[in-house]
């Protein structure tokens, strides 16, 4: 793995954390921590599989948050 990809690939991912950390946590439904949980894997998933890609990344986290939140409904 390249460095520029591995550092695109580490400031996803502290920005997913960042963000997570900011939301009320707390006064979320299942459903709904299950569609941020999506989103922030799937946007890490498509940085990966595009190499760092805006697109990629946006695209992976709407649809991880949209498959997360198909998830948690049936719960």
């Amino acid at each position: 793995m390249k460095l520029g990809t591995l550092s695109r690939l580490a400031m996803v991912a502290l920005f997913t954390v960042a963000i997570s950390g900011c939301a009320s946590w707390d006064n979320m439904s299942y459903r709904q921590k299950s569609a941020v949980t999506g989103a922030g894997l799937g946007g890490v998933a498509g940085a990966v599989i595009t190499g760092g890609s805006v697109w990629g990344t946006a695209g992976g986290a709407a649809i991880g948050g949209l498959l997360g939140d198909q998830v948690g409904k049936s719960k």
